[in-house]
């Protein structure tokens, strides 16, 4: 190659290393590196997580998905089925046919509820005594009955409610809402996600993870203690604006060295620019030491067994009010004994598990409600499957994916309302709703259609409803 290489031929080049490659000389190409960065042919990037535009008018702005690991049962908490009792210790009747789960036939006696039912609000709605503290907001919130999935396993189950497909690998429902309306926020992530401290649910960080989509949508998680985000805090003697000057210089040398495509490094350039700006805001925001007593109290702060969810609740409000997207929480995750999944001992398993909850999602939604923020906020309630009517090790029940509860409120969504039924003993889902349905209530709440919300994958248009899901219009009033 000649020492004297054409101008055109770096003008051509598409990074640093195509540079270097077409001079003899690598210092020349340097020089005329800065050269190009003078003459302004580095362009600006445009961040991906800038605020787009919905499709239509939007309901919701912001969503708080509430996940309950390992299943509650829906005949125990918001869908009462005396027939239970009348049919205690017999078996199913045969008109119901085979009914096969993770670890039973459906050939075990019928367990009858343990708790009472009493209808609650001006709605009337019916709730089991594990949950006095939300049956004070029926009033605000729309069950909906007959959601099924299509896995009696815990994973597969998972990425269907979270990513629409019972395989992982695709675009969790917060990575989807991230791409389609970016983030209010500059200085905070748009997708927060905050695990039990005891470990991640059986599906793991596919349950919140971007898929195909560019990384740079996938959730941030938040962990329990006085450090929520790790390696945020600079080194020591590392100063703001030193930061800066370096963060401005490797943005400078990106912007020439980067293709449009490379996606992962897009997501890392904003993913510094973000951990920059976090460390001036992040701590304020998950700083709870200007909540009131009143207000902590009111998410169960000041009681050991409702202080660890409460905090994650209190500080899902305040990363809303500053703009966050979505928040995802988990309840359950890590051992047996900290999910919902009462395969025996379920009197044990689900007053343990409405006890840690049961009072602070109560005090979110009255919390939201005071400040004017449940307009404007979507909160989500539900899980992967629900549990069978007959029972399991004689005190526990099996995994039930055939029809279950999950519910919503606030974000447009019509209070005291239940929608859909399961059969006489709760174990099908009557006109059944998809797991594909539910992904499209929720788009239409934050004003997105759902076929319009789509990323070219493998030359295929990608979307989070795949074939197209139908909005629970009822739903959303």
């Amino acid at each position: 190659m000649s020492l004297y290489t054409s101008p055109d031929h770096f003008l051509k080049a598409r990074t640093r290393r195509d540079v270097l490659r077409v001079s003899a000389h690598g210092f020349g190409a340097i020089a005329l590196q800065s050269l190009l960065v003078k003459d302004g042919v580095a362009k600006p990037r445009v961040s991906p997580l800038a605020p787009k535009p919905p499709h239509f008018a939007a309901k919701a702005k912001n969503v708080i998905f509430l996940y309950m690991v390992g299943a509650p049962s829906q005949i125990d908490t918001f869908d009462p089925k005396p027939a239970l009792k009348k049919y205690e210790g017999q078996r199913l009747p045969e008109s119901f046919g085979k009914v096969q789960s993770q670890f039973t036939d459906g050939s075990t006696p019928i367990l009858s509820s343990p708790w009472t039912f009493r209808q609650y609000g001006q709605s009337g709605t019916w709730v089991s005594t594990l949950f006095p503290h939300l049956a004070q907001c029926v009033d605000d919130i729309c069950f909906v009955r007959n959601f099924y999935t299509e896995s009696v396993v815990h994973a597969p189950a998972m990425y269907q409610v979270h990513s629409g497909r019972i395989l992982m690998g695709y675009p969790s429902m917060g990575a989807w809402v991230t791409y389609g309306l970016g983030s209010e926020s500059e200085n905070l992530p748009a997708y927060v996600v905050m695990p039990q401290p005891e470990g991640t649910p059986e599906g793991g960080t596919p349950c919140w993870g971007s898929g195909f989509l560019p990384a740079v949508y996938q959730g941030t998680v938040l962990r329990s203690g006085p450090s929520p985000i790790l390696d945020l805090k600079p080194p020591e003697g590392i100063t703001a604006q030193r930061q800066r000057r370096t963060l401005d210089l490797v943005q400078k040398m990106n912007d020439l060295d980067t293709e449009d495509s490379d996606t992962e490094m897009a997501a890392r350039i904003s993913s510094y620019e973000l951990a920059f700006r976090m460390q001036s805001h992040a701590p304020e925001a998950v700083d709870l030491s200007k909540e009131t007593d009143a207000t902590k109290s009111l998410y169960g702060l000041d009681d050991k067994r409702t202080s660890d969810f409460g905090t994650r609740l209190l500080l899902a409000r305040r990363l809303v009010e500053r703009g966050v997207r979505f928040v995802q929480i988990y309840s359950g995750g890590g051992p047996v004994s900290i999910q919902w999944d009462a395969h025996s001992d379920l009197v044990q398993n689900h007053e343990k598990m409405c006890g840690l909850t049961d009072k602070p999602i109560a005090g979110l939604i009255k919390d939201l409600k005071s400040r004017g923020l449940l307009e404007s906020t979507l909160i989500i309630w539900g899980s992967e499957f629900g549990r069978l009517p007959m029972s399991q090790s004689g005190n526990g029940r099996d995994h039930n994916p055939h029809g279950f509860t999950m519910w919503f409120a606030g974000g447009g969504v019509k209070g005291g309302r239940v929608l859909g039924d399961t059969d006489d003993f709760g174990l099908r889902a009557i006109g059944g709703r998809h797991m594909r349905d539910f992904h499209a209530t929720i788009l239409h709440a934050l004003g997105l259609e759902q076929h319009k919300l789509w990323y070219l994958h493998n030359g295929r248009q990608e979307k989070l409803t795949d074939f197209g899901g139908k909005v629970i219009e009822q739903v959303l009033g």
